[in-house]
């Protein structure tokens, strides 16, 4: 096979959502996996809700995740290459001219309806003569621009779906220029597509009915269609939707909560596929592993303990050069030992979960919890049996053995109070190593601290 040319193509109108980066990624691995090209295109022809923010969002989205382009271009500077595009179609007869308003044409589809036809447009426009025009522009009237459909099946394989057909006799003749002559997605879209050279058009599965309609702009403009890959959309994990949720889960706010970029991209990669869910250390895994084939025809779920689940794989498993200078952004993280990082990690799920481990290990004062009158005297007990000395590997379990024997208790009665009082958590890592990077000192004080109340 030709080594793969793809593009994603975000508008810069608002933050990147897992759903919208789940394409980029597919399209990433697909190409990278056949030593292709990703091309990173701008759709940014809203000129009045496209931002520069939204735009460096992107970038800044998609390079933390290592989807590196190869190339990048906006629309917003080619209007001069859709124009000519548009004119070509005019001269062809296969861009008309419409003065029908948006309430002109909702009326019409809702008496298409009331009758039990399809809301198709009724290609009225094209009946007008030139004085039928001028007298409409003279009331003020600006026409829209539609591409007129052939009206017969547009068939292709599609990667992911298989063989596809669209009776275009179906769909309302698409409109591709505003009245105020700003153009909308599909026209700049095809022509950008012969341009670049895309052999692969990788998207969701709600444009399906659109690439009917592009397949048609695509060959009235002498061009041979990409090839289509429509995948099924992303739900939660109760099965609904994810439109209501989309803010939560833009990757920016995934990263401002400590997500690693591997556990995103291989949660995406691996749901709605026959491959298992399970994290990988690269994005090169996981193009190795990628193949269209894979991917089912059902919505695939996006699960947030699952994405929690694969962060946290990571996390235990980082070394701590990786994890040092992240530590080092956090309260006492400068302080933090390769010792420590080994006995905290397994208790992680984001690098950032360390900050609580931190302080317990680092900072003065702590806080201890409270606790029954009963406890109090029970730490104090505790406290004269502690041994002198720095604590060492066994200070924990030699300690412990004497106050279960001078104080007759045992099992969580025993350990969870003097937990508490240690690190002020009910659980963690396990305390014989906790007492040493707390050190017996810190651990005497606290001891005292609570059983004086």
């Amino acid at each position: 096979m030709t080594a793969p040319i793809v593009r994603f193509a975000p508008s810069p109108t608002g933050r990147l959502h897992v759903g919208n980066v789940r394409t980029a990624l597919i399209n990433w691995l697909f190409a990278k996996g056949q030593q292709g090209k990703f091309i990173l295109r701008i759709d940014d022809t809203d000129t009045e809700r496209s931002t520069q923010e939204y735009e460096d969002g992107i970038r800044t989205d998609l390079t933390w995740l290592g989807l590196v382009w190869d190339n990048s271009f906006s629309q917003s500077k080619r209007f001069a290459e859709y124009d000519a595009a548009a004119d070509k179609l005019r001269e062809m007869g296969l861009l008309y001219p419409c003065y029908e308003t948006a309430d002109e044409l909702d009326r019409k589809r809702k008496i298409a309806l009331s009758r039990g036809r399809p809301p198709v447009y009724d290609r009225a426009a094209l009946e007008l003569s030139d004085e039928d025009k001028a007298k409409l522009e003279a009331e003020g009237r600006t026409p829209h621009w539609r591409f007129k459909l052939s009206g017969g099946r547009v068939e292709w394989t599609d990667l992911v779906r298989g063989d596809q057909s669209i009776d275009t006799s179906s769909l309302s003749d698409p409109i591709l220029i505003r009245e105020d002559g700003s153009y909308l997605y599909t026209l700049p879209s095809v022509v950008d597509d012969i341009e670049a050279k895309i052999t692969h058009v990788v998207r969701g599965e709600d444009h399906v009915t659109n690439s009917g309609a592009q397949i048609e702009i695509f060959r009235a403009l002498g061009a041979e269609p990409p090839e289509m890959a429509h995948t099924p959309l992303l739900i939660g994990a109760d099965g609904q939707g994810l439109s209501k949720r989309l803010g939560s889960l833009s990757i920016q706010q995934l990263r401002e909560q400590g997500l690693e970029p591997m556990a995103v991209s291989s949660l995406l990669a691996k749901i709605g596929t026959s491959d298992p869910v399970e994290v990988r250390a690269d994005l090169k895994a996981l193009a190795g592993e990628f193949d269209f084939s894979k991917i089912g025809r059902a919505p695939a779920r996006f699960d947030d303990q699952e994405l929690a689940n694969l962060n946290a794989q990571l996390v235990h498993a980082m070394p701590f050069s990786e994890a040092k200078p992240r530590l080092a952004k956090l309260a006492y993280g400068d302080e933090a030992t390769e010792d420590f990082w080994d006995v905290v990690r397994a208790n992680l799920t984001t690098v950032s979960d360390a900050a609580v481990w931190l302080a317990i290990v680092y900072a003065d004062g702590l806080v201890g919890p409270d606790l029954s009158d009963e406890d109090k005297a029970f730490v104090g007990e505790a406290l004269k049996l502690i041994p002198d000395g720095e604590a060492g590997p066994d200070t924990w379990s030699e300690w412990t053995s004497a106050v279960k024997d001078a104080t007759g208790r045992t099992g969580k009665q025993l350990f969870m109070p003097l937990r508490r009082v240690l690190t002020d958590q009910e659980r963690g890592p396990e305390m014989d190593k906790m007492l040493v990077l707390i050190g017996a000192k810190t651990a005497r004080w606290r001891l005292e601290q609570a059983a004086a109340g």
